[in-house]
């Protein structure tokens, strides 16, 4: 009886930590109505090599992150291997992060598919980041990587 009750505590403290986890990480996410990317599909962009609005009706959930789907197959493949879809830094524009580590609004539509990883970048008002991004891309991933690392730990 002691073990089960020691069991018990045991996987309530873990469930515990694991919710406030999830809750911290997706709080530093950039989240839309609670979704993830604005609502496009994370895999499309692997996929099919472009931006596609997801459905609110075919949705999952990873680590407290919310994601819209076009289609059950791509749910069925981000279910399989989450992390590898995930938008970068939280899905803030990567420049932005790597330039001064600050959280910028993206335009899903501007991204890059760099080392099978997905980056994304604000593109308005005649200022398309993914270009800055592109002409120092080493270091600003270099200084990205980093500024992220401070900001979920």
């Amino acid at each position: 009886m002691k073990k089960i009750i020691l069991l018990l505590a045991i996987a309530l403290v873990t469930m515990t930590i694991s919710a406030q986890t999830a809750a911290k990480r997706a709080a530093e996410f950039n989240l839309e109505n609670k979704v993830a990317v604005h609502g496009y599909d994370p895999v499309a962009y692997f996929t099919q090599k472009k931006a596609v609005k997801g459905k609110s009706s075919i949705t999952a959930t990873y680590e407290g992150v919310i994601y819209n789907f076009f289609s059950q197959a791509n749910k069925d493949i981000f279910s399989k291997n989450p992390a590898n879809y995930e938008p970068q830094y939280g899905g803030w524009c990567a420049y932005a992060m790597g330039s001064a580590a600050d959280k910028v609004e993206i335009d899903p539509d501007t991204f890059k598919i760099l080392d099978g990883k997905l980056y994304l970048f604000y593109n308005a008002y005649f200022n398309n980041t993914l270009k800055s991004w592109n002409k120092d891309e080493a270091n600003l991933k270099k200084k990205a990587d980093v500024n992220w690392k401070k900001i979920i730990n």
